[in-house]
């Protein structure tokens, strides 16, 4: 599940889960945080890299550098230091450290899927204005195996402490220990400290704001996997809900395209504009029966009745055996070219991502240690099975809505999803988002200090067929450092010729207008608008409770 911000690719659905860490550190090498940033002269070293190579201590545990080296400027990152450890037991982290042109910044990424995967941080291009970040990335405490190792969760099958580095502790202690380095290295602490991530990454995201509320001044929470178990239930739906009796799929990849084409020639107008997107799909009224094969036909432009009534069910999602939702969204309209490969079997592997992931989790991960596990064929759609998978899912979950202390420590929160994820529905993150404002006293005083964005078209965390990528990080640092709290942030992509599009996106519940004039591709021709009516966006189902039950803290 992904991110927004350019992070290294190693497989496409690496991504699946992502982005998370901490801030502010207690000892008297670090001093005192959140100070302003120097925005005009560069921070130097004080020692040199090679010196950063030592073990030290940080609240609760223990650190070790294990190579440090000087990196010349290339490949489009400057010269930098670049400092390999890990914090027991074995949280790996790759830090880097620009050598000339660092100002005050930290930025730590989260990762996707189960991790297991240390990835080189890249440095993000902020402007000349801010210069370059020390960034940071960690491999959650495991080394994932196989031909996708983030969703690999063998390592997880008896080892609890590994369980919990992935659930919450491996963000945390790394902060603490990128932070310890960074004040060896240039004699003071960072100014300001931020993390940002997608998917996985966003889960890590908001469990930061909410369980470590000091770590960062500010974060990015992408199509957010904050519903963690509940997903995973979710992931083995959307491959047990597209299985037919004979164990083959029953909708393939060769019918998304006229799916998809469908959906638009009936509801792409309904904002106003017929550009190739949807920048509401809730609005979208497409019933799949109307793409039905004539009987006795099975052709790629058509559905057969088995089809029709698969996505039927995508849209709506998955229900328990009283017909109570088990997750709170479906599939979107619109999202259907992502779901190749996601939902329909990957030609090379013949196995749907989905599936994989929720397999794994099922197998190795989803239950207490000692406890019956389950897999994909055996798992049943109940509410007893549900609440099985509470234990496990309340200490990796980032569900709960008391954020005050992120809120009163100055905090700023930009959370954001694609209308066209595949992956982690964004319904879930609106509804999210709406108790959220309810509990913290409505919209207004909520989008002082947390704001979303519902980006169309976007899948999941990047990709799209019209736009394609959207990157909040310039936003975040001038609303933590200037005070600008973002009113858009724009979005890019390319229309159905190829040609260059970009559209500005809104905090939500605002939406974009064309305003008559100029390239529909320009977001220079596009103005907000508030909708008819306050959005209605929380939903009855049967994890309601699941927000008001605290994960562990420990350190």
């Amino acid at each position: 599940m992904g991110m927004g911000l350019r992070t290294p690719k190693s497989h496409r659905y690496g991504h699946l889960f992502l982005v998370v860490l901490v801030l502010v550190l207690t000892t008297v090498e670090l001093g005192t945080p959140r100070a302003s940033a120097d925005t005009a002269r560069p921070v130097r070293p004080v020692v040199d890299c090679v010196d950063l190579v030592r073990d030290f201590a940080i609240p609760g545990t223990r650190a070790h550098v294990t190579e440090a080296a000087v990196v010349p400027s290339g490949g489009g990152e400057a010269e930098h230091c670049s400092v390999r450890g890990y914090v027991e037991p074995e949280v790996r982290f790759h830090l880097k450290l620009p050598t000339t042109t660092y100002t005050g910044r930290y930025f730590q990424y989260g990762c996707g899927g189960f991790c297991g995967v240390l990835s080189s941080p890249a440095m993000p291009d902020c402007g000349p204005r801010v210069g370059d970040l020390a960034v940071a990335a960690t491999d959650d405490g495991h080394v994932g195996q196989g031909p996708v190792p983030t969703v690999d969760a063998r390592w997880a099958a008896d080892d609890q402490a590994a369980r919990d580095d992935l659930a919450f502790r491996a963000p945390h202690v790394v902060s603490l220990a990128a932070k310890r380095l960074i004040a060896r290295y240039y004699g003071k602490p960072p100014a300001r400290s931020y993390f940002g991530g997608c998917s996985n990454g966003g889960r890590e995201a908001l469990l930061l704001a909410q369980r470590y509320p000091h770590d960062f001044d500010g974060i990015l929470a992408g199509a957010p996997a904050n519903y963690q178990a509940p997903l995973m239930l979710y992931q083995a739906w959307l491959a047990r809900v597209n299985t037919a009796p004979d164990g083959g799929p029953v909708l393939t990849a060769d019918k998304l395209p006229a799916l998809h084409r469908a959906v638009l020639a009936r509801c792409d107008h309904l904002d106003g504009l017929s550009d190739g997107q949807l920048d509401d799909p809730r609005r979208c009224d497409f019933d799949p029966a109307a793409l039905r094969c004539p009987d006795g036909t099975d052709q790629p432009s058509c559905l057969t009745g088995a089809q029709v009534g698969t996505v039927r069910a995508l849209y709506a999602g998955p229900t328990d055996e009283h017909g109570r939702r088990l997750y709170p969204a479906g599939q979107e309209p619109g999202s259907e070219l992502a779901w190749s490969g996601w939902v329909t079997p990957s030609p090379q592997s013949g196995e749907s991502m989905a599936a994989l992931l929720a397999d794994n989790y099922l197998r190795y991960l989803g239950y207490p240690l000692g406890t019956p596990h389950s897999s994909l064929a055996e798992v049943r759609f109940t509410a007893q099975e549900f609440h099985r998978l509470t234990h496990e899912g309340v200490r990796g979950g980032a569900m709960a809505l008391d954020l005050s202390a992120f809120r009163r420590a100055g905090g700023k929160l930009i959370l954001w999803h694609g209308w066209g994820d595949q992956v982690i529905p964004p319904g879930g993150t609106l509804d999210y988002y709406q108790r959220l404002t309810l509990r913290d006293g409505g919209l207004r005083a909520t989008q002082r200090w947390a704001r979303l964005f519902m980006v169309p078209s976007v899948q999941h965390c990047t990709g799209g067929d019209t736009l394609s990528a959207f990157d909040p990080l310039r936003a975040l640092l001038a609303w933590v450092e200037r005070g600008d709290a973002p009113d858009r942030i724009i979005a890019t992509g390319q229309n159905a010729d190829g040609a260059a599009r970009t559209r500005p996106v809104h905090p939500y519940p605002l939406r974009t207008r064309y305003d008559g004039s100029g390239s529909v591709d320009d977001a220079t021709n596009f103005v907000p608008v508030s909708p008819a009516a306050p959005p209605q966006d929380t939903v009855d189902w049967i994890g309601t409770y699941l927000h008001h039950q605290p994960g562990p803290t420990a350190p």
